[in-house]
């Protein structure tokens, strides 16, 4: 029998339920915050305005950051193409790692092909110490940057990414983090070394969807990739060079960054430390009710760090078929590649995928029982 409503452990693809204050958020700044910000000086566009500015200073403040160098983007996938393709430069070399999703890959991939830019694809490893060396041997003398995600969508492995980031300050190059699966759930501050970051609003953060952020030290403002409307040095033809106008042409969405900025506020008020624990917990439950299932393989490795999202297959059925299984029982979870062909051909599944399972702090310890007993068959 179907669960109505369903039992979501998709949270890796986007968190749901939102909390109330996001919700409520999203629906008065489409009410009351109308106004274009940055564009009149009437009361609606100064509210909206207000409104934009103060989810700045959220971000800042949860990240460590300057409020003038957070810039909102549509999705973390719109922050990293801004980041990498407005850094890159002709001759430039990046290194990258073999887990990475295709929000940084193509973008890597697609300049790479242009012969704009070459890059390496360093292997991670269980242990930090071996990571860390293999990302030191993939920098040239024209590296020009690192880009590589904090933890791994697919296994949910932690990467290393403060000891990646010293090594980029050593070697004076950027480091560009994807922050989508990490921010909400582990502590990530601008002060861990982090040149340029990027991350998702809907993740995490219990933003809606259609929001995302990117976060610059302030030493590096990358090229614009798109043109247009900012509402400020408007009689220039040329974008303006500085944060965040320089990446924000057009109209931001007033609504969605509301939203996101409750988001933000409740997570700060939940406490990282209480959601990684309890997310941690349902992960660790789940996985002692997968030893007891014999034909079923968990992606995870003796030695790594793990983020609250574990990998699966049964030697039953496809990732798809156990994927389809669930949803018509009325669990949430995703199935096949996740968009990440790097780390399933690491991890030796690259043709059929696995099943991720993806807490978050609203699930229970009894709905990972239910779903267990369904995997179970």
């Amino acid at each position: 029998m179907q669960r109505n409503p369903p039992v979501y452990f998709d949270n890796a693809a986007t968190s749901w339920r939102k909390p109330g204050a996001v919700l409520r958020a999203l629906g008065d700044a489409a009410a009351d915050a109308g106004g274009n910000p940055g564009r009149g000086g009437h009361p609606l566009a100064q509210r909206a305005g207000e409104t934009v500015y103060h989810a700045r200073e959220t971000a800042a403040a949860f990240f460590d950051a300057e409020p003038e160098n957070v810039v909102f983007t549509q999705n973390c996938t719109h922050a990293l193409n801004l980041a990498i393709q407005g850094i890159c430069q002709p001759g430039d070399h990046v290194v990258i790692s073999d887990l990475e999703h295709n929000s940084v890959a193509r973008p890597v991939a697609a300049l790479a092909k242009r012969g704009v830019i070459t890059y390496t694809v360093a292997e991670t490893a269980p242990d930090e110490e071996t990571t860390l060396l293999n990302f030191r041997r993939s920098i040239r003398r024209n590296t020009r940057a690192v880009i590589c995600t904090l933890v791994s969508n697919v296994t949910g492995q932690i990467l290393p990414f403060r000891r990646i980031a010293a090594l980029c300050r050593e070697k004076g190059i950027l480091f560009i983090a994807d922050g989508a699966q990490a921010c909400g759930v582990l502590p990530v501050s601008m002060r861990d070394g982090i040149r340029l970051l990027c991350t998702a609003g809907h993740k995490g953060l219990y933003g809606t969807m259609g929001t995302g952020l990117l976060i610059s030290d302030g030493t590096v403002i990358p090229q614009p990739l798109m043109q247009g409307g900012t509402g400020s040095l408007s009689v220039l033809t040329e974008m303006p060079d500085f944060l965040p106008d320089a990446l924000e042409a057009g109209t931001v969405n007033v609504p969605g960054i509301a939203a996101l900025d409750a988001g933000m506020q409740w997570v700060m008020r939940q406490q990282l430390s209480h959601i990684h624990a309890w997310e941690n917990a349902l992960c660790s439950r789940f996985l002692a009710g997968l030893r007891r299932i014999p034909d079923c393989t968990v992606y995870r490795v003796p030695g790594a760090q793990y983020a609250p999202l574990v990998s699966f297959a049964l030697s039953r059925e496809t990732p798809n078929e156990t994927g389809a299984r669930l949803g018509k029982a009325g669990f949430c979870l995703r199935a096949g590649l996740h968009c990440a062909p790097l780390a399933h051909r690491k991890l030796g599944t690259i043709e059929a995928g696995t099943v991720r399972f993806a807490p978050s702090v609203f699930n229970t310890a009894e709905e990972v029982d239910a779903l267990l007993h369904c995997i179970a068959g």
